[in-house]
């Protein structure tokens, strides 16, 4: 798996200091910091009684359960997007996850499945996720990943998405990250990042440190189809994990 990354082998068992360097445009070097205090997990409220729909996008997104919001994501003609899917992309993985990836928006692959991260840059993403021990297939929290895209339905030709669609997705994601409540979340590629952090930074001045998210620990990487075509970073998303993973067990103590 690691072969398949291009990198060095990091053994798991053994606590250590992780190294840290910097995701899609590259940039400078930067330094992990101190792992946070975790972050509180206060009880989310949950309803899964059928909303209201305004303006073609369900009302109620803040209060709704799993079921819910599901149904209101496949139903949401709130941009332009709804237009040209195939299907929605909700997300994959384990409802009360310790690990949540956060990807950009799903392309070809992903709108005819229906799920995040498939095809060769799923296949890289399996193979970072395995390295330290994490799976997308069914396992206990500690292991089976949560993964939702920062979009639900695919921009035509995969271009980038535009803030109108970002914004109207918002909501849907923020109610994933209340509802399942990870441990640490990892952010993969520029929308991701500009989305959650509210930050226009390239990814390269913002990967190798901790930030936060609603108080939950955010470690910046690159996308896995940015890894393909840039085979040089390949070693820096793995010090992103590592730097990840030192920061969940140091959270844990």
């Amino acid at each position: 798996m690691l072969e398949e990354m291009g990198i060095r082998l990091w053994l798991a068992p053994q606590p250590g200091v992780v190294d840290d360097t910097p995701n899609p445009p590259p940039g400078g070097e930067g330094a992990a910091v101190a792992a946070p205090e975790p972050a509180a997990r206060a009880p989310v409220p949950v309803s899964d009684r059928p909303t209201a729909v305004v303006r073609d996008r369900a009302v109620g997104v803040e209060g709704m359960g799993w079921e819910a919001l599901r149904e209101a994501v496949a139903g949401c003609r709130a941009c332009k997007l709804c237009e040209g899917r195939r299907q929605t992309v909700f997300g994959v993985g384990n409802a009360s996850a310790h690990w949540m990836i956060v990807g950009e928006a799903p392309g070809e692959q992903e709108d005819r499945q229906g799920e995040p991260f498939v095809g060769k840059s799923g296949q890289l993403l399996d193979n970072m996720l395995r390295a330290i021990g994490l799976t997308r297939e069914e396992a206990d929290a500690a292991q089976q990943v949560y993964i939702a895209n920062t979009l639900k339905c695919r921009p035509p030709g995969n271009r980038n998405p535009e803030p109108e669609e970002l914004a109207q997705c918002e909501p849907f994601l923020i109610r994933q990250v209340e509802l399942v409540r990870p441990r640490i979340i990892l952010a993969m590629g520029r929308f991701a990042v500009q989305s959650l952090l509210r930050s226009h930074e390239p990814i390269g001045k913002l990967r190798g440190r901790v930030h936060h998210y609603q108080g939950v620990p955010l470690i910046v990487t690159y996308h896995p189809a940015y890894l393909l075509r840039n085979l040089d970073d390949k070693a820096k998303a793995w010090d992103d994990l590592c730097l990840a993973v030192h920061t969940l067990k140091s959270a844990s103590r």
